[in-house]
C-alpha cells in the first residue's frame, strides 16, 4: 500500500475543496497518485475540474522583449531558489543580459545561448549570491503581429501572435492569457486524449447512472462543448469586457488569432519539501 502523507492529503484538499477523509480514501485507492485520485473523485462526486497543482518548486522571474516592429518577441524564464533572490538587482541584471542576447540572436536553445560569457556571468552570480541560478527556458515567437504581457509579479508572461489587427490587441489578449490560462487557442486544438478523458469522467458521474447510452452520449456532448468553450481562448469572455469573447474582440479588430504561449515561473518543477525534524532524525539514524 502506498504511503499517504499529510502533505498529499492537504494538496488534494486544496485542489478539490473536498473533505479530509474523502481525500485520504481517494489517495489510498489511487495508491498515492494525486492526478488519478482527482479523476476518481470527479467520477464519483460530479465535481468540476480540480485546480492545477500550486506547489511549484522553483522561484525566479520571466521576462519578455518585443521587437519594435512587432514581428517577433522572446520570453525567458530564469530560476532562483528563493523569491528574495528573484528581487535582487544583481539577479535582475543577469536576467536582462540573457533576454537581450536571446533577442539579438533569436536563440531559443538555452545551452547554445549560455555557452561562453553568459555561463561565466551565471557562475559568478551563483558564487556571489550563494544560490543556484539557472536559465530554464527561452521561447522565440515570430509572426505578422506579436506582442506580450508580463504580470506585475514577474512570474507569469504571455505572448500572442495575430495576423492583422495591431500590437495593442495582441497585448490585451496576452493579458487575458496570463490571467485566465486557457489550454488551447481554439476548440479544435484540444488534444483528442484530453477530450476522451473528460468524456469518460462525465459519463461516470452520478447523474448519468441508469440512463440509456444515447441519453448519456447527448448529455456528455453538451458538457464537452461547455468544457471546450471554457478552455479555448477564442471562446472565453474577454477579461477587460466579459460581454465580448476573445474571438469577437479579434474579429472586430480585423485580425485572426494564430497562436499564444504562456509561461509561469516554476511550473512543472516538483521539489521535495522535507519535514526538518524528519530530516534530522533520518541523518541521526544513518
Amino acid at each position: 500500500m502506498a504511503n499517504i502523507s499529510a502533505a498529499m492529503v492537504k494538496e488534494l484538499r486544496e485542489r478539490t475543496g473536498l473533505g479530509m477523509m474523502e481525500c485520504k480514501k481517494a489517495l489510498v485507492e489511487a495508491e498515492g497518485d494525486i492526478d488519478k485520485a482527482i479523476d476518481d473523485l470527479r467520477k464519483s462526486s460530479g465535481m468540476k475540474a480540480a485546480k492545477k497543482a500550486s506547489r511549484v518548486a522553483a522561484d525566479g522571474v520571466v521576462s519578455v522583449k518585443v521587437a519594435d516592429d512587432n514581428s517577433y518577441a522572446v520570453v525567458v524564464e530564469v530560476n532562483s531558489e528563493t523569491d528574495f533572490v528573484a528581487r535582487d538587482d544583481n539577479f535582475l541584471g543577469f536576467v536582462a543580459k540573457v533576454v537581450d542576447k536571446a533577442f539579438a540572436d533569436k536563440q531559443s536553445d538555452v545551452a547554445a545561448l549560455m555557452a561562453g560569457e553568459l555561463e561565466s556571468a551565471r557562475e559568478a552570480l551563483v558564487q556571489k549570491i550563494g544560490e543556484n541560478i539557472s536559465v530554464r527556458r527561452i521561447m522565440v515567437v515570430e509572426g505578422s503581429v506579436v506582442d506580450g504581457y508580463v504580470h506585475s509579479n514577474n512570474r507569469i508572461a504571455a505572448l500572442v501572435v495575430l495576423t492583422g489587427g495591431d500590437a495593442e490587441v495582441a497585448r490585451d489578449i496576452s493579458m487575458h492569457v496570463a490571467a485566465v490560462n486557457p489550454r488551447v487557442a481554439k476548440p479544435e486544438d484540444m488534444p483528442q486524449e484530453e477530450l476522451d478523458r473528460e468524456k469518460e469522467i462525465i459519463k461516470a458521474q452520478p447523474d448519468m447512472e441508469g440512463k440509456p447510452e444515447e441519453i448519456k452520449e447527448k448529455m456528455a456532448g453538451g458538457r464537452l462543448k461547455k468544457f471546450l468553450s471554457e478552455n479555448s481562448l477564442v471562446e472565453q469572455p474577454f477579461v477587460k469586457n466579459p460581454e465580448q469573447t476573445v474571438g469577437q474582440l479579434v474579429k472586430a479588430a480585423g485580425a485572426e488569432l494564430v497562436s499564444f504561449v504562456r509561461i509561469e515561473v516554476g511550473e512543472g518543477i516538483e521539489v521535495e519539501h522535507k519535514d526538518f525534524a524528519a530530516e534530522v532524525a533520518e541523518q541521526l539514524k544513518g
